[in-house]
């Protein structure tokens, strides 16, 4: 049994069946059991200390790799970016950055002072928080090759600092404990680099040649196979252009899905598994998603298909 709303002090933002489609860039999904924005990191070491310890905790960022099922998610969402987004500089190039701070942010002000090794940050649509526990990544970089150190929370409220050496990391991988989230890294970025505007400007300005950027998508919805890459698989199957209900592929990048017509969270997942079938099919190739799926089904789903 969950505490009720009205018994839970909290200086934060904390109400009930909030619309997860508001917080999610898909724009599309079920509501939150509850939702709550923390007023900082002790608020919410509070808030922890105030429900049950089954209830269901589901982070996130900007909703930028996220799909919320339309039945929506029992228990907390927990959502870091307007409060928790604390960034500051300890010395020379070392960074101090909260878990709901935009990777983009990170970009600017490494760019502002003429720091190196983080200019890829600026191709990821999510926040720091988010990047660590994937790996994320862009370029042929990944935010992990600048973590110093991270801190962490556990269910019971405990925070924790750990060294980078204490991870395992892969491509798209982190070896997080079950029931810990990160809260904040330390990054060390380069100091002998000289301030690059060009590099900046061409990595932007690759990400918006290459992907439909300024749509309702997720970014990029599988990962890529070893050796290879997962939009070139879709492309090379003639999958450019599939719709499902409201959503299809984009026909300027693949590996994207873009809801454009009032999708249902269901129409995606469903093209989602119409794309992997069709790869695993033709290809011997069992596409992982990169997307984050949560929350419940609502009625069983028929639309006929992908098309």
């Amino acid at each position: 049994m969950t505490a009720k709303l009205d018994s839970i002090k909290v200086r934060g933002r904390l109400i009930a069946d909030e619309p997860m489609a508001r917080h999610c860039s898909w724009r599309t999904g079920g509501n939150a059991e509850r939702f709550f924005e923390p007023a900082d990191i002790d608020d919410l070491v509070e808030y922890l200390g105030q429900i049950e310890s089954e209830e269901t905790l589901t982070w996130i960022g900007l909703g930028s790799n996220l799909l919320v099922r339309d039945g929506g998610v029992a228990g907390t969402v927990i959502s870091t970016t307007r409060t928790m987004n604390a960034l500051s500089w300890l010395d020379g190039a070392r960074l101090y950055v909260e878990a709901g701070t935009p990777c983009a942010k990170v970009a600017k002000e490494a760019f502002k002072r003429s720091l190196g090794g983080a200019s890829f940050l600026g191709g990821i649509p999510g926040t720091i928080g988010g990047a660590l526990a994937m790996n994320a990544g862009a370029f042929d970089r990944e935010i992990w090759m600048l973590v110093e150190s991270v801190e962490l929370l556990d269910r019971e409220g405990n925070r924790q600092h750990h060294d980078h050496a204490e991870f395992s990391t892969g491509y798209r991988s982190v070896s997080l404990p079950p029931n810990h989230w990160f809260l904040s890294a330390v990054l060390q970025l380069e100091t002998n680099a000289a301030r690059d505007e060009d590099d900046v400007r061409a990595l932007l300005g690759l990400r918006n040649a290459s992907q439909p950027t300024g749509q309702a998508s997720c970014g990029s919805v599988f990962k890529n196979p070893p050796g290879d890459f997962a939009g070139r698989l879709i492309e090379a199957a003639g999958l450019k252009g599939m719709r499902c209900g409201g959503c299809h592929v984009s026909g300027k990048h693949a590996n994207f899905i873009i809801n454009d017509e009032s999708a249902s969270a269901a129409d995606i997942e469903q093209l989602i598994g119409e794309v992997r079938s069709t790869i695993a099919e033709k290809f011997g190739i069992d596409l992982e998603t990169e997307v984050r799926i949560v929350g419940q089904r609502i009625a069983r789903y028929e639309s006929g298909g992908a098309r």
